[in-house]
């Protein structure tokens, strides 16, 4: 039953990224290009709601809908964030997709989104083999 939440919670929100247009190649090149508000204000209504979002976690002590307090860990910054936010970005802006919108992409038909699903899948077995080498 559990599972069938995740898949219908996932399920809406694959529509919700095919209907603002979020997941679009078009729409992703606007952004890096400044030619367009849409993205930015996407990606800023969310930096919002998850600001609101933390804050009321922290502040009302909610709990998991197992039961377990919600607590989100203090973060240390590193250089390896800023690179990895770097090479991120780069293959965001080449691509045109992001790992979020990769599957609503191939759900919606894009065949190529496949491509870039296991590249995504490549990167993260890389990252896991080397994890140990790199700057953390």
């Amino acid at each position: 039953m559990k599972y069938l939440i995740y898949l219908t919670l996932g399920t809406l929100f694959g529509i919700i990224l095919t209907k603002s247009e979020v997941i679009s190649w078009f729409r992703i090149q606007e952004m890096f290009r400044f030619q367009s508000f849409h993205m930015y204000g996407v990606i800023g209504s969310a930096i919002l709601v998850g600001m609101v979002s933390i804050q009321l976690l922290k502040r009302l002590r909610l709990r998991s809908m197992t039961g377990e307090l919600i607590a989100i860990a203090d973060k240390k910054f590193n250089h390896g964030s800023w690179i990895g936010g770097f090479l991120f970005g780069l293959g965001w802006a080449l691509t045109g997709a992001c790992p979020g919108p990769l599957f609503a992409q191939l759900g919606s038909g894009l065949g190529s989104a496949a491509v870039l699903i296991l590249a995504a899948l490549a990167g993260t077995w890389t990252y896991s083999a080397l994890r140990e080498k790199l700057p953390h």
